[in-house]
């Protein structure tokens, strides 16, 4: 990746890809192993990022700062588009548009709003945290407007638990009224099966869509993003990261703690790098170019060089 490469927009991405896999990110080196891997896009997920940087489970009590911070500290020197999981954009009218105002500001290429107050799973009351569909419709609004004159878009997702038909109905109304109300792409996000996927794409089929955490439960039938690029689905969410972050540090500390000293990861090549460092990840040699071109002095990064052809 070039530190100095330009970032697309989503617009410009969309204009180009029938339909695009984006991996849920939490922080600059997740966002740095999706772009190395060739996703094209990045979703940063509330929940790991809660996770990431409170050690806390997704709970609703990240702030706005927390969340300003981590998107400038991603966008700086990742070129690919990121898109926010703002949540409920903290508040009614006033602060969503402060909130995407701040957050585009920030680098986002993208934002997501729900209409939902609280994370309802954690207390088992969805329903009774959604808000009501004027007060979502007045939400959207005020996040277009703060968004006007940027090149970030906005996504209008619901909550609301489509698994009955009167469920499903009242989420086809809420798109609707986010649709009037100037949203960009929309979100369902129940949605589990490919036929529920095809009734809510044929009910907005010129708008942009977003299908979200594809496979989240081993419960529900398993789905390829291939399936849902024909159907008019844009963007197909998915998380995987965090859980690979997770595993592979806990297996090196695992063994680390067994044998009581580092050998293990120091002398794991894979990628062809060895020893205790994770920068042949990043591009070092081409930190120390820029750095060269105001110095004029030659410095050589001498540590391994990432081979991601195995």
């Amino acid at each position: 990746m070039s530190i100095r490469e330009k970032r697309v927009t989503f617009r410009e991405l969309l204009d180009k890809e029938p339909g695009l896999i984006v991996p849920c990110v939490f922080d600059s080196a997740s966002a740095r192993v999706a772009y190395m891997a060739g996703f094209k896009a990045l979703c940063l997920s509330g929940a790991e990022l809660s996770m990431a940087m409170d050690g806390l489970p997704d709970l609703g009590i990240l702030s706005l700062p927390e969340l300003e911070w981590i998107v400038s500290r991603i966008t700086e020197n990742c070129p690919l588009p990121l898109i926010v999981d703002a949540e409920d954009c903290f508040g009614g009218p006033q602060n969503v548009y402060r909130s995407c105002k701040r957050l585009a500001a920030a680098g986002a290429a993208a934002i997501l709003m729900e209409d939902e107050t609280e994370p309802g799973f954690a207390k088992g009351v969805v329903e009774k945290n959604i808000i009501p569909i004027a007060e979502f419709a007045a939400k959207v609004k005020a996040a277009k407007a703060a968004l006007e004159g940027t090149d970030c878009i906005f996504i209008a997702r619901t909550n609301v638990l489509i698994q009955t038909e009167e469920g499903f109905t009242e989420a086809l109304k809420r798109c609707q009224v986010a649709v009037e109300a100037g949203a960009d792409m929309l979100l369902v996000n129940q949605l589990k099966t490919l036929e529920q996927a095809k009734r809510f794409s044929d009910a907005f089929p010129d708008i942009w869509k977003m299908f979200p955490d594809i496979n989240q439960s081993v419960k529900q039938p398993t789905l390829d993003a291939k399936d849902l690029y024909p159907m008019g689905y844009n963007i197909v969410t998915m998380h995987f990261m965090m859980k690979g972050a997770m595993k592979g540090m806990l297996d090196y500390a695992l063994r680390v703690y067994k044998d009581q000293n580092n050998l293990f990861p120091r002398d794991d090549k894979s990628y062809n790098i060895s020893g205790q460092s994770a920068q042949p990840f990043y591009p070092v040699q081409e930190w120390l170019d820029f750095e060269e071109t105001f110095t004029g002095i030659h410095n050589t990064f001498w540590g391994d060089k990432l081979d991601l052809t195995k």
